[in-house]
């Protein structure tokens, strides 16, 4: 399930960081911490950065407007609405200079996948695990290449088998997996010496880590379970750490939503 939490923002034009995933994982663990203990170390989900009306500033993004979302989403249902609950619980949320309040909530229609699936990037994609590939966490790998689909391969893997979601069969079974960037993307981004790709800092255990990210579209060819597994928990490594969320090219999500009751825990017709 994909939820988009509507915050009002009490002080238009709050500055916060250009990457400011780092920020929304300590924001994310302080309502963790609030769930079951069996969520406690959970990290099959994902969420965006915060979106709003923003004005580009020196050091980071202005935001202007009176409310700003932010996309969250897993396919453990349960785990999303103790999630929810425990954020509705908090009055006030300081995330860097913003002062927020939740004020409701939206679900987004179930969308179907094809075998071959185009998508746009919502945060950056990170290839390689940092804990796995300690030594090779910011190198570059060119999007056209098998070893950046081979890497991602792996990484998208290892966690739709730890999920325990997925039967060892089912994993054996999901050996297509094809990434194609979009071409026309890279060389419109290469003419106008501009960045696809770039070095990141995140944080897994209080220990400072830099990875090398990457937003471009791309077509994914790949079984329907695994569109279901990367659109709703992330697409590569540390989802949760706010990497990795992906949407459907050429589609307005704002245009599938449907008004989420937190009380029925279920949607609701507008």
């Amino acid at each position: 399930m994909r939820v988009r939490i509507i915050f009002g923002l009490k002080n238009r034009g709050a500055k916060i960081h250009f990457h400011h995933q780092h920020l929304l994982v300590k924001f994310s663990q302080q309502i963790i911490s609030k769930c079951e203990p069996k969520y406690r170390d959970y990290k099959y989900y994902n969420f965006s950065g915060l979106k709003g009306q923003i004005k580009v500033g020196k050091g980071g993004l202005h935001y202007m407007s009176s409310k700003v979302t932010l996309v969250f989403s897993s396919l453990n249902i349960d785990f999303i609405n103790q999630f929810l609950n425990s954020l509705f619980s908090f009055k006030d949320i300081q995330i860097g200079e913003m002062e927020l309040s939740p004020e409701s909530i939206e679900m987004e229609a179930e969308v179907t996948f094809e075998n071959k699936t185009k998508y746009v990037c919502i945060s950056p994609i990170l290839v390689l695990d940092p804990i796995l590939h300690t030594e090779d966490n910011k190198s570059f790998f060119e999007p056209e290449s098998d070893e950046f689909s081979d890497f991602l391969y792996e990484s998208t893997m290892i966690r739709m088998e730890k999920s325990g979601i997925y039967t060892p069969e089912q994993i054996s079974s999901f050996s297509q997996f094809q990434l194609t960037p979009d071409k026309d993307y890279l060389a419109k981004v290469a003419q106008e010496d501009k960045k696809f790709s770039r070095v990141y800092t995140t944080y897994l255990n209080s220990e400072k880590y830099e990875v090398r990210g990457y937003t471009f579209p791309f077509t994914l060819s790949a079984a329907n379970d695994v569109h279901n597994f990367i659109f709703h928990s992330g697409l590569g490594a540390l989802s949760e750490n706010g990497f990795g969320m992906i949407d459907l090219a050429n589609s307005d999500p704002t245009q599938r939503t449907i008004k989420y009751n937190l009380e029925k825990g279920k949607a609701e017709p507008s």
